[in-house]
């Protein structure tokens, strides 16, 4: 169940959104979910880069789009 949460933004930080969400191509709560889900996978890994974590969430959703394939190997 999608739970509805309202917080107050700045104007500045409310126009940085928007123009984010705009150029993701994204809703402006889509980006704020998306801000929230890398703030907390994050907090949780302070030793991950950004560049990793994003990297980890692209990759989670190929698999969740059927665009991988299986690894089959060996060590001989």
């Amino acid at each position: 169940m999608d739970a509805s949460l309202h917080v107050r933004l700045d104007d500045t930080m409310k126009k940085t959104l928007q123009a984010r969400a705009k150029g993701q191509h994204r809703t402006p709560g889509e980006q704020i979910r998306r801000y929230l889900e890398i703030a907390m996978i994050a907090e949780d890994n302070p030793d991950l880069p950004f560049s990793f974590i994003e990297g980890i969430l692209e990759a989670r959703a190929e698999v969740e789009a059927g665009l991988t394939e299986d690894l089959h190997w060996t060590v001989e």
